[in-house]
């Protein structure tokens, strides 16, 4: 087996938050890049390409690409363009991982493609699996590829499991920062501004998944993606309050033993263990020094006032495309949040009443998903013209 040190990367997403720190591990480890992907950040990708020097990079906007070709034109990388052509540097099967660090149900079509290459899937776009997980699952084991997490919370769980005996778990806690406003009332939300809601007291991420995570839909969207990920039933999968962002995640066992992962918040930690697994090498994140901590503290999360959450457990429940129905909805609503077209708690209304109004199918293919994903977006529109 290849040591991280021997391996090739794709990144997809490269100029995002998850995509940068997965850059900088590649830095730091000396990992070969490459491809990278991104959307319409040429001067980041400019930047990446001069210090990584792949051999290819993809760019959503076209004019965006046009403008980057000419700034690296005295470079080896080819520029290409479009959603297509970054579908086939993922499933190009040219890298012994894809990191897949695209925001959004974007991340769904590159992710189906790197899991037809045979190709190791390192996982941060949580909504390929919201979305289709059961597709997901599927194709991994018809292509025996294994979904290697890199959000913090699932990476921890995944190194809490280990070799554990599936049939030895009882749950899965996961944990959630609570995010910028929690204990506040849902009276309190009415005035919530974007700006308001993107202050993230741990975190720094990009702004759809900052918006989730005040609304706690994120931690909705982990606990359908740690259903798919680690088969373990929805009631089984539990939600706790943790606002220093110390303990990411843990597992319990059948004899109440509970294993904990705990680091300082850093994304690069679970891009490189994701890349080393099952080996661990040499880290450059800060360690952990419980005695500066003073407490860690562990509360309910409040699923009245924060409702997507309790939201995202029916959905999980009830399977089918509702998934890619929640997904679309949210990414819809939060869009015209950021755009101060509507308010903070009309996410949380709308996403409800879209789901609700879905046409709801038990087992789709990727073809449903994709419609339903479309409706669900048409839903909140109409929503609010009604």
């Amino acid at each position: 087996m290849k040591t991280i040190y021997e391996k090739s990367i794709t990144v997809l997403g490269s100029t995002g938050s998850v995509g940068t720190q997965a850059l900088d591990v590649a830095r730091t480890q000396n990992i070969k890049v490459d491809a990278i992907c991104g959307a319409v950040n040429v001067s980041k990708l400019e930047e990446q390409i001069r210090e990584f020097r792949p051999k290819i990079c993809g760019v959503l906007s076209e004019n965006a690409a046009k403008e980057l070709r000419i700034k690296v034109a005295d470079t080896d990388t080819r520029i290409v363009s479009g959603e297509q052509a970054i579908i086939d540097i993922a499933g190009s099967g040219n890298s012994d991982c894809v990191i897949n660090s695209i925001t959004g149900k974007a991340g769904l079509a590159p992710s189906v493609a790197v899991l037809r290459s045979g190709v190791s899937l390192a996982l941060a776009n949580k909504e390929t699996i919201v979305c289709a997980g059961e597709i997901v699952n599927r194709l991994a084991k018809e292509n025996n590829v294994k979904i290697l997490p890199v959000d913090s919370e699932h990476s921890a769980i995944f190194q809490c499991i280990g070799n554990s005996r599936h049939e030895d778990i009882k749950s899965i806690w996961l944990t959630a920062s609570g995010g910028p406003f929690f204990g506040r009332t849902r009276e309190e939300l009415s005035g919530i501004t974007p700006e308001m809601a993107l202050a993230h007291p741990t975190w720094k991420m990009g702004p759809k998944i900052t918006i989730d995570s005040a609304t706690l839909m994120n931690k909705g969207f982990e606990v359908i993606e740690a259903r798919y990920l680690f088969d373990v039933k929805g009631e089984n999968i539990k939600v706790v309050v943790h606002p220093e962002s110390i303990v990411h995640s843990m597992v319990e066992y059948i004899d109440n033993a509970v294993i904990a992962q705990l680091s300082c918040p850093d994304m690069r930690l679970c891009v490189q263990y994701a890349l080393s697994y099952p080996d661990r090498c040499t880290g450059t994140l800060k360690p952990l020094d419980l005695t500066e901590l003073g407490s860690l503290t562990f509360k309910k999360p409040d699923l009245k006032t924060f409702k997507l959450l309790d939201l995202a457990y029916k959905v999980l429940d009830k399977g089918g495309n509702l998934g890619a129905a929640l997904n679309g909805a949210n990414e819809r609503a939060v869009a015209l949040f950021l755009d101060k077209k509507i308010s903070f708690t009309d996410i949380m209304d709308l996403v409800t009443a879209a789901v609700d109004k879905i046409e709801f199918i038990s087992e789709p293919a990727l073809e449903d998903i994709n419609k339903t994903d479309i409706r669900a977006r048409q839903l909140i529109d109409e929503l609010i013209r009604s």
